[in-house]
């Protein structure tokens, strides 16, 4: 017994060999076979191709359906990639929505204001900001237009919203423009709806204080300010902001006009009398031109001359 299984393992292992090397000839065939650029052999791939790839259909399904597996997956992974973007675009969506809805509502603000009917007589030239005085103890800036553009000392200026500021020096290619938030403005205002009667005054910060408010408790953080024209200043009516409350309870106005972007200035002409010939005039009333001559001058001018001697 045990000669018989020697001699079975003399003949396996040889033969087994044999196989191989069969296997490796024939496989080293079909390489050379392939390599070959011949029509002829091109027409004879062809044929096996057509003939043996077919019948291994049920060799090449565990192939295909792994290769389907790992597709699906980067298909899903490629969806859950998406998925996470679209809702990060969502997020970015809701808050520019938000954005839009508050500009919605300025818009809508500012073309309210920009519905307020001026003064007909109010024509105005456009001004571009030269440059600004860069000195925290006095607020005012320079425009391009002046003397030979028909400018006059004490017109005021607005930005296309709000009001900026008064002509206060002019020369003849430039003006100086003294802001609301100097220290030496005092601009006569209205507070809208009750009527109150204040003096926004500067203080060189960007939100002018009111004083000589007639009753604060009529007041409320929101109410429209325009000038009142008084003293013949400015022209009345002029949007100078809302009304706003500091920490410290005080009553500050929030300028319309944006003092952050000062590009453009318009300039008001204002052909009626409100025209600053002097210093005093912005204080004291000029006397009317049919007015007559002072008392002192109209007894001097009664009293009989005296003859000589």
């Amino acid at each position: 017994m045990a000669k018989n299984g020697t001699s079975s393992d003399d003949y396996t292992g040889p033969l087994k060999r044999l196989l191989l090397g069969v296997l490796v000839i024939c496989l080293f065939g079909i390489f050379i076979l392939w390599r070959i650029d011949s029509p002829r052999v091109e027409r004879f791939r062809a044929q096996v191709i057509d003939r043996v790839i077919p019948g291994f259909d049920w060799a090449m399904a565990p192939v295909t359906g792994t290769v389907r597996i790992l597709r699906d997956f980067q298909s899903y992974q490629r969806i859950h990639e998406q998925n996470q973007e679209l809702r990060r675009e969502l997020r970015q969506m809701t808050a520019w929505k938000e954005a839009a809805l508050q500009l919605e509502q300025e818009n809508a603000r500012l073309r309210d204001l920009n519905n307020v009917r001026l003064d007909p007589r109010l024509t105005y030239i456009t001004g571009v900001v030269l440059a600004d005085s860069g000195s925290p103890f006095r607020q005012s800036v320079l425009i391009n237009v002046g003397s030979r553009d028909g400018i006059v000392d004490g017109w005021a200026t607005m930005d296309g919203i709000g009001l900026v500021g008064r002509i206060s020096g002019v020369g003849p290619n430039t003006s100086r423009v003294i802001l609301l938030t100097d220290a030496t403005s005092r601009i006569p205002a209205v507070i809208q709806p009750s009527g109150q009667r204040a003096l926004v005054t500067g203080d060189n910060s960007a939100a002018p204080p009111i004083d000589f408010l007639e009753d604060s408790e009529q007041v409320r953080p929101g109410d429209r300010i325009v000038t009142s024209g008084d003293g013949e200043v400015f022209p009345p009516g002029l949007l100078i902001g809302q009304v706003a409350q500091d920490p410290g309870g005080r009553l500050r106005v929030r300028l319309a006009a944006d003092y952050e972007r000062l590009e453009f200035l318009r300039v008001l002409r204002d052909h009626g009398a409100r025209q600053v010939s002097s210093p005093a005039s912005l204080i004291l009333p000029e006397t009317p031109p049919d007015a007559g001559p002072p008392p002192e001058e109209d007894a001097a001018a009664a009293a009989p001359e005296q003859p000589d001697g």
